[in-house]
This record gives structure tokens, sequence and C-alpha cells, in this order.
């Protein structure tokens, strides 16, 4: 799968017919699917190349809105461990559309974060919200970690 994403030294394993990757944020070995090849190769290039600290990203996170069970890709979380970043991963040949848009937008009814990113692998968007003006910029390139609290 080609995608816009420094590449880095991958683990695979096989099991049960299946093929894995390992999410060394989760520390364990997950299905290898396109959105799953993309959120690897993200996380690791928001570390490597944007000096995010692993220990301040999640994967997989779950929220939940009345009964409803929602998942996030990716949260980043500030010092004190509030929300400050949803990412949103698609696969390389889903197209970010407003409707990926809606969707990374649900999540943050409930987490009130600063940083809204979607990816598909070839293309990213990371937009900055600004609650008192009750808009949203978006933003040349993913921010380096060292910024994001300027």
């Amino acid at each position: 799968m080609e995608i816009n994403l420094p590449r880095y030294e991958i683990k695979f394993r096989e099991q049960c017919g299946k093929r894995q990757i390992f999410d060394f944020l989760r520390r364990k070995f997950v299905a290898l699917t396109p959105e799953e090849w993309v959120r690897q190769h993200f996380v690791h290039y928001l570390v490597s190349q944007k000096g995010y600290p692993k220990g301040l990203l999640a994967n997989e996170v779950e929220l939940v809105v009345g009964k409803k069970k929602l998942r996030c890709d990716t949260l980043l979380y500030n010092r004190v461990l509030k929300p400050q970043m949803i990412i949103e991963y698609k696969s390389p040949e889903i197209e970010l559309t407003q409707r990926v848009f809606d969707q990374i937008t649900v999540y943050n009814f409930l987490l009130h974060v600063e940083y809204l990113i979607v990816s598909n692998g070839r293309q990213h968007y990371c937009c900055r919200m600004d609650y008192d003006q009750r808009s949203y910029q978006f933003l040349r390139d993913i921010p380096d970690y060292a910024v994001l609290n300027k």
C-alpha cells in the first residue's frame, strides 16, 4: 500500500493464517488492515519526526455516548492527561470527504480538543479549533509537538 508517510522498521507476524502488525503504543500485535497500516505509519511519524511523546499517545480509545460506544483511532493527551488532539485514519483508497470530518466532529463533541487530524496515508488534514470564535483553521502541516502549546 503506497502512502505519503516515512517508512519505519515494521514488525509483522502471522497468526492463524492472518497477518498482524505490531502496535508499539498498545504493545501488542493487531490485525493488519489498510487502516491499521496508515495508523502505524502515522503514529511513528508523529513520534520520530514531529517529537510527540509516545507516552501521551493512545490508539483505539473507547468513548461512550449514552449507550453507544465509539472508538477514537488515536488521541494525544497533554501533560495533565486531558485530550488535546484526535486523529482519525482511513484506508488509503478512502477519499477524505465531509463524512470523515463529520465522524471526527462527533468525537470532538465529547472531548473538546484543540486539534483534529484526518489521514488516509496519502493526504493529511489538520485543523486547529477556536472555541471562542466558534471556528477552525486548517493548518498547512501537522504541527511539531513543541509548538502545540505555544
